[in-house]
């Protein structure tokens, strides 16, 4: 005879089921959770907006288009070189510059400067832009992605956060256009 307090085998069966979806959803959920609020976690929104040191002035000659190296501003431990990224520095004049990603925007390959020709090209698909980042040929449908950049106290700063990718040389585009 069953007892009224006593577990049948079934039921058994069914509560273990149970606590183990249970912990198997928990166990899911809890890096999904932390994907989805990690910004707010780390704090790491402001990052986005900071202006990052590209060096002095006097390190860029006027009418030269130079590498430089800056420190991406999100960045974490687990990072290490990888923070490193470089840009090409164009000085027009004064202190006039024009900050380039050294991707390429077709699919993101480094362009190199070549100053014989005054070009930038790209080693993967032949893209080919001018010296002031527009498209001069190939397979990329826009010019290089610049950076917002300024000079303060004899220092060039670039606003780092935002990623060079298509969607973002757009955004001006967007602005002025009616379709978007």
């Amino acid at each position: 005879m069953l007892n009224e307090n006593t577990l049948s085998r079934r039921g058994f069966l069914v509560k273990m089921g149970i606590l183990f979806n249970g912990l198997v959803a928990a166990a899911l959920a809890v890096p999904l959770v932390g994907y989805i609020f990690s910004s707010l976690i780390r704090g790491r929104a402001d990052s986005y907006n900071s202006w990052v040191s590209l060096g002095p002035v006097s390190d860029f000659p006027e009418g030269e288009t130079r590498l430089a190296t800056f420190r991406n501003p999100d960045v974490m431990p687990s990072d290490g070189k990888t923070v490193d990224t470089v840009c090409w520095v164009r000085r027009i004049g004064g202190d006039q510059f024009q900050v380039f990603a050294v991707n390429c925007m077709h699919l993101g390959c480094p362009v190199r400067w070549f100053p014989q020709s005054g070009l930038f090209m790209c080693p993967c698909h032949g893209g080919v832009y001018y010296r002031d980042g527009s498209r001069a040929s190939g397979p990329p449908l826009r010019g290089l992605f610049e950076y917002p950049s300024k000079v303060q106290n004899g220092v060039i700063m670039i606003q780092a956060g935002e990623l060079p990718t298509p969607s973002a040389s757009l955004a001006p585009l967007r602005k002025e256009s009616s379709w978007a």
